[in-house]
Order: structure tokens, then sequence, then C-alpha cells
């Protein structure tokens, strides 16, 4: 059974449904004029959509199955997207 789960971890995916936009996640941080939303939306804005942005972030959450995701990890995660 171990090697089961620690292959099924190793390979699962994590996707994204519901079809966000740049003009949607404008929406969810309307309110937000923290540094950190600011610079969110400015690094969507030079990537030209939210495309790259969900992508990388799936493939780093992917590192965190194993040890679970939550708010912490995943502002983490964009923040690390924003530096890059």
């Amino acid at each position: 059974m171990k090697q089961l789960i620690a292959f099924l971890l190793d390979h699962a995916m994590l996707d994204f449904s519901g079809g966000l936009t740049i003009e949607m996640v404008k929406d969810y941080v309307r309110d937000d004029d923290s540094r950190e939303a600011r610079a969110l939306l400015a690094k969507l804005m030079q990537d030209g959509g939210v495309e790259d942005m969900q992508l990388t972030l799936a493939d780093c959450l992917q590192e965190q199955l194993r040890t679970g995701l939550n708010e912490d990890v995943v502002r983490e995660q964009l923040k690390l997207y924003v530096e890059s």
C-alpha cells in the first residue's frame, strides 16, 4: 500500500477549473490595496493573463499535496510567483 500511495501522490495532478480571467482576479482583489495584491496584478498584466500563474501555481502546489494545502501555502506560492 505504501508504494501505491507514494505513486498516486507523485502522479496526482492539480488543476483549476472555473475559467479564471484577469478581470475576475481584479474583481477578487478590488478591495485589497495591499502591496501583495498590487504586485500580483502587475505581474499578471506583464504576463498577459492568468494562464502562466495557474500553471506555475499548480506545479508548485503539487509538492505540497503530501503535507496539505491551505491558505498560507497558496499565499506563499503566489508571493513566489510574483517575485519570479
